[in-house]
C-alpha cells in the first residue's frame, strides 16, 4: 500500500474517533473542553490527509484502482460523520441529513452501475460545489460545537447556529444538483448506447 492509500486509511481511521470524542461528553457528563479540542485536532487531521493524499498521488505518479475508489468512499465517510453528529444534537437539520445521506447512496449506485459499463462518472461543476460547502459545513459546525463547549452562554452562538444552517441548506441544495446531472449523464449515455466515456 502505497503513501497516499495510507493516508485515506488513516482519514477512516479518524472518522469512527471524531464520533467517540464528540460524544464523550454526552456520554459522561463533561470533557465538554477536552472533547471540542480533541476534536479540532481530529478534524484537522482527517481535512489534512483528504488535501495530502491526493496531492502526494498525483505529483509522485502514485495513483491506483484502489485510490481511485477508496479516496471519495473516505470523503463521504468522514463528511457523513460530522453530519451524523451534528443532526443527532440538533445543530443539522434531521431532513438535511436525510437529503445528503440518500444522495450520498444513490451516487454510488449509478457509479457502480456506470463502472459495470466501462465508464467513469467525472465531478461535475455541482458535484465540486457540494464537495466545497460540505467542507464549510463541517468546518462551521464544528466551530459552533466548539464554541457552546467552550462558552455556553457566548453571544455568538445564534449567528454561528444561523451561519450553520445556510452552508448546510447550500449544500443540501448543491448535493440535490449534483445528483440530478449525474443522472442526465447516465440518461445520455444510455440513449446514445454508451459510445462516449464522460
Amino acid at each position: 500500500m502505497n503513501l497516499p492509500n495510507k493516508l485515506t486509511v488513516f482519514r477512516l481511521i479518524l472518522s469512527p474517533l471524531y464520533f467517540i470524542v464528540f460524544f464523550l461528553p454526552v456520554w459522561t457528563g463533561r470533557w465538554e473542553m477536552v472533547s471540542a479540542f480533541v476534536l479540532l485536532v481530529i478534524f484537522l487531521g482527517i481535512e489534512a490527509s483528504d488535501v495530502l493524499d491526493g496531492h502526494i498521488a498525483r505529483s509522485r505518479n502514485l495513483v491506483t484502482d484502489i485510490g481511485k475508489v477508496l479516496d471519495p468512499f473516505a470523503d463521504v465517510f468522514s463528511r457523513m460523520t460530522y453530519f451524523i453528529c451534528f443532526s443527532a444534537v440538533g445543530l443539522m437539520p434531521v431532513w438535511i441529513f436525510v437529503i445528503l445521506i440518500y444522495r450520498e447512496l444513490a451516487i454510488t449506485f449509478l457509479r457502480m452501475y456506470m463502472i459495470k459499463k466501462g465508464f467513469v462518472m467525472a465531478a461535475s461543476i455541482w458535484g465540486k460545489i457540494k464537495a466545497v460547502f460540505y467542507a464549510f459545513s463541517g468546518i462551521i459546525g464544528l466551530a459552533t460545537i466548539f464554541t457552546e463547549r467552550l462558552s455556553p452562554s457566548s453571544g455568538a452562538l445564534p449567528t454561528l447556529r444561523n451561519i450553520s444552517l445556510v452552508i448546510f441548506l447550500i449544500a443540501a441544495f448543491a448535493s440535490v444538483a449534483s445528483f440530478l446531472t449525474y443522472v442526465r449523464t447516465v440518461v445520455i449515455l444510455e440513449r446514445s448506447g454508451g459510445t462516449s466515456k464522460v
